[in-house]
């Protein structure tokens, strides 16, 4: 932990940052080429374990056709299931991108990915655009669940250029705080390993995490929704995802739960546009997940409630005091 934060203050641009994978994942030499080419706006989904089904985005103009690059990530257990419903070709032409609708559809091979956790695979994707796509000078992330209903050009002008930010990505609906969403995560099992989690959030807190508070601002919050993000590729933006990224391989692919604390502390700062979740509900459309017997990253059913008990002599003791409005001793 104390590596990955003394790469937090980067006021050496000589000094390399580590960041994840690119030449270990396992691109075709044409998806690659194709990627370097993306030379304006990407937009990047990804589709593992046969999670989701190919959304197509709407209210696309004619030049965004043109304009920007389209590319869904999917691995072989994917591929197969849609070759099935004849969406796809089959499996032995899984190493040949294809086109549906909008989507270039990329097959990444199951065996040639860096992580055996499908979640992690799509953070690669999820958060590394910047180094995918080298020469794009921005991104659109959107989460597979999602459907894009306005042009995504339009978004990158009016929610990141026009408010001359690096970032801009949804509120949480419900969650102020990172530790709320650090207790959903375990109450309802989001990730199988609680005490993991538990211990991901002790060693935040034991490196300055604090709760949200008015000092914050213009951070309006410490969760996002990161079903669909917003990227001015950059010094700043790079750097944080990186950063995130690096958190998210050191404990779990929810990144909800590092995203303040990465924020909070590099340096130079990042600029994000946290707008209002009505607006997500304009842009977009939300699905349900492909149910499965195992969702992979949930362990089902609810934890226990925490007690006072479970919190005394914990390095997150004085964060919780100050989130419930308590007075510390």
């Amino acid at each position: 932990m104390e590596e990955r934060r003394s790469f937090f203050s980067n006021t050496d641009s000589a000094v390399e940052i580590p960041c994840g994978f690119f030449k270990e994942f396992p691109l075709a030499q044409a998806d690659r080429l194709a990627m370097e080419g993306c030379r304006g706006v990407v937009v990047a989904s990804a589709i593992l374990n046969d999670h989701d089904k190919i959304r197509q985005p709407k209210g696309l103009g004619s030049h965004t056709v043109k304009a920007a690059c389209f590319f869904m990530f999917i691995d072989d257990r994917t591929h197969r299931v849609l070759a099935s419903h004849g969406i796809l070709k089959d499996e032995h032409a899984a190493s040949a991108s294809a086109v549906v609708g909008a989507w270039r559809v990329v097959t990444l091979q199951q065996e040639q990915l860096p992580y055996e956790d499908p979640a992690m695979n799509g953070v690669v994707v999820k958060h590394l655009l910047h180094r995918l796509f080298p020469n794009a000078r921005f991104s659109v992330w959107v989460d597979a669940k999602m459907q894009l209903t306005v042009d995504p050009l339009l978004l990158v002008h009016s929610l990141l250029l026009g408010k001359g930010v690096d970032m801009a990505v949804s509120r949480h609906p419900f969650n102020l705080h990172a530790m709320e969403e650090a207790i959903a995560t375990a109450r309802w099992r989001k990730w199988r390993d609680v005490d993991a989690v538990r211990a991901q959030m002790e060693a935040y807190c034991g490196n300055g995490l604090q709760p949200w508070s008015p000092g914050k601002l213009p951070y309006p919050s410490d969760v996002p929704d990161t079903a669909i993000i917003m990227r001015r590729h950059g010094s700043a933006s790079d750097l944080f995802s990186c950063l995130l990224f690096n958190e998210l391989e050191a404990f779990n692919p929810r990144d909800q739960l590092a995203f303040a604390y990465v924020r909070d502390q590099m340096s130079p700062r990042v600029s994000i546009n946290m707008f209002e979740v009505e607006v997500l509900e304009h842009i977009s459309v939300e699905y349900r997940h492909n149910l499965k017997r195992d969702n992979g990253g949930g362990g089902g059913g609810v934890s226990r409630m925490a007690s006072s008990r479970d919190i005394a002599g914990s390095s997150c003791e004085g964060y919780l005091m100050k989130m419930w409005g308590e007075p510390s001793e």
